[in-house]
């Protein structure tokens, strides 16, 4: 299985501790407000079999529906043309 595609997204099952990966992060307090950032693979604080995502100091479990970039710019380019795809539907 590919750990990644042409558009930098990571393939969520296929992740390892150690990885670094970016996420566009909607803020909770600002739902308007979203951002990229770093975060890391660790294992997983409760399941010894399974990997969490750590970002912002908090362990979180990866959903087959996140999406996981390699890179800032990748993420970056996501965001970029999820916003133009929502602006060209209104």
């Amino acid at each position: 299985m590919e750990r990644k595609n042409s558009m930098g997204v990571i393939n969520a099952k296929e992740v390892q501790v150690g990885d670094e990966v970016f996420v566009i992060y909607n803020n909770p307090h600002v739902p308007t407000v979203s951002n990229i950032r770093a975060a890391e693979i660790v294992p997983h604080p409760k399941d010894p079999n399974a990997v969490a995502l750590f970002l912002n100091d908090t362990f979180h479990t990866i959903e087959d529906d996140d999406a996981l970039f390699t890179s800032e710019a990748s993420a970056e380019k996501a965001y970029s043309d999820y916003v133009d795809n929502q602006d060209q539907m209104t």
